[in-house]
């Protein structure tokens, strides 16, 4: 088959695609950074407007619940009209969200400058930077999802200590108007570097060049998908929904355990600044598991790799249920934290390895809603249970449960194309 362009085999000095991968790094670093770090402020806002910890980490829940939304909105309006309007709207609704939540008299304004507003800002963060990146990479897929997909766990290590230092030099409100003023800024800056496709700068994935004045065959061009599904055809596989059950459990347990685990270790009688470093631990640890478990998913392949992460999450999380020494949680921490960047790099990376890139927008749009959906039930479970029982032990006990069954959906996945 003859094609209206030609490839020529000298790739460029520079791809364009780390350009895109860099600014989606930016924009997963405070958009998901801050999401990350609602723990810290957590008890500040329980003491502040005298609150159960179960109605405190409800906002978070309510927050997360309209993610679900705005992640499918999200990936439509990817698909429709690119990642940089709507990276912009993303970076100026996260800024104006953090300021608000600063000024709020009342714990109901919460639910509107934080989980309202925050979420039009975030609610597609995931998928918006993973879809894009996704588009420019086929064969180091993996390693660059983990790049941007890390840019959140790099923002928990930089703005957990960040907003822990300025709520204990200042208050929390001062903290939410820095971070607030910084987010802003710089996610509107790095989404003008963002294009949706490669062609539109007369690329193709992973940096092969266009000449449109040629006709030659498809030998030049870099390994296809396996597959090209549209929304609808994808709506119909079996592994699409294997895909959603892991995505739903991984998400309810690990955002249980990122808003749970610093008053977990308060209630220990641990410092709040040494409390604070869990989440930097957290972050440190994804970054690595992100990095080289999504390198080792290209190299090896992302099944098996994917149920072992899953497996050893499950673990980590029953020592957490034994841990009361500060050095046994940043263990957990460490472990559990590279296993979440690898779990969540391959899951992630298997979406277009599955279903390809024509509809990649739509279908991680749903699949981030998902996500989003577990986001709001793990927070809120975790507080039920501690206002139940006075402990994390039945809510830890829950998440490693969870953690088991995303692993076997991942087992369950098989390959397939729109012909079978």
């Amino acid at each position: 088959m003859k094609i209206a362009v030609s490839i020529q085999n000298q790739k460029p000095h520079f791809f364009y695609g780390w350009i895109v991968v860099a600014a989606g790094f930016l924009l997963s670093f405070f958009g998901i950074g801050a999401r990350y770090s609602f723990g810290v402020f957590l008890r500040s806002i329980q003491t502040e407007f005298g609150i159960t910890r179960a109605s405190a980490s409800g906002i978070f829940s309510i927050y997360m619940l309209l993610c679900v939304l705005f992640a499918l909105l999200g990936g439509w309006a990817l698909d429709k009209y690119g990642p940089r309007k709507i990276g912009i709207v993303m970076g100026t609704f996260t800024g104006l969200s953090l300021l608000l939540t600063s000024r709020v008299s009342a714990p109901w304004q919460l639910l509107i400058t934080y989980s309202f507003l925050l979420s039009l800002g975030t609610g597609a963060m995931y998928g918006v930077v993973n879809t894009t990146t996704s588009r420019w990479f086929i064969k180091k897929r993996g390693f660059v999802v983990g790049i941007t997909s890390s840019g959140g766990g790099v923002g928990a290590i930089v703005l957990a200590p960040f907003a822990t230092y300025l709520i204990s030099g200042y208050n929390w409100r001062i903290a939410f108007i820095v971070i607030g003023i910084i987010s802003w800024i710089l996610m509107v800056f790095a989404s003008f570097w963002l294009i949706k496709d490669p062609r539109e700068t007369d690329l193709l994935p992973d940096g092969a060049r266009m000449d449109a004045t040629k006709g030659i065959g498809t030998k030049g061009l870099p390994k296809k998908e396996t597959s090209d599904f549209i929304t609808t055809q994808a709506l119909k596989t079996r592994q699409f929904w294997f895909l959603v059950v892991s995505w739903l459990f991984l998400s309810l347990s690990l955002n249980m355990i990122i808003i749970h685990v610093v008053p977990y270790a308060l209630d220990a009688g641990i410092s709040s600044m040494d409390a604070a470093y869990i989440l930097s631990i957290l972050g440190i640890a994804n970054i690595f598991g992100r990095l080289i478990l999504g390198r080792l998913s290209d190299a090896m392949g992302r099944k098996a790799l994917g149920v072992i992460c899953g497996l050893f999450h499950s673990a980590s999380l029953l020592w957490l249920m034994y841990s009361h020494q500060l050095w046994m949680i940043y263990a957990f921490a460490f472990l559990f934290g590279i296993l979440w960047g690898g779990s969540g790099t391959i899951i992630t990376s298997l979406v277009g390895d599955i279903f390809g890139t024509r509809n990649l927008g739509a279908i991680m749009g749903i699949i981030t809603s998902v996500w989003a959906f577990g986001a709001a039930v793990g927070p809120a479970l975790g507080g039920f249970i501690f206002d139940a029982t006075g402990s994390y032990f039945g809510a830890f006990g829950a998440g490693a449960g969870a953690l088991l069954i995303s692993a076997c959906s991942i087992a369950c996945l098989r390959p397939i194309s729109k012909t079978s």
